[in-house]
């Protein structure tokens, strides 16, 4: 049983940096500092937009508009080590 709660605490580790790497790049991109017309910024972009945006859409259909800051990805990283605290807490 412990070996299933190491490999899913793992899958919600790697899904938060992959958040993290999300939020980085949409603000690289949203200042000009690196070019969507490269292949490869566009290809991981598009690679991040895919895999993160099921989960925070419905985020943020709950969350006020606050115009240009977007804090879905913190309330889901929140959210995420909070299941991930409760597999450890319970699961062992």
């Amino acid at each position: 049983m412990q070996s299933l709660i190491i490999l899913i605490d793992t899958a919600i580790s790697i899904y938060i940096w992959i958040l993290i790497a999300s939020a980085i790049l949409s603000w690289l991109v949203a200042f000009n500092i690196i070019n969507t017309r490269n292949r490869f910024v566009y290809a991981v972009g598009d690679f991040l937009y895919r895999i993160t945006e099921p989960a925070l859409r419905p985020i943020r259909r709950i969350l006020p508009n606050l115009g240009g800051i977007d804090l879905s990805p913190v309330v889901l990283i929140l959210l995420l080590v909070f299941i991930r605290n409760l597999l450890w807490e319970y699961g062992v």
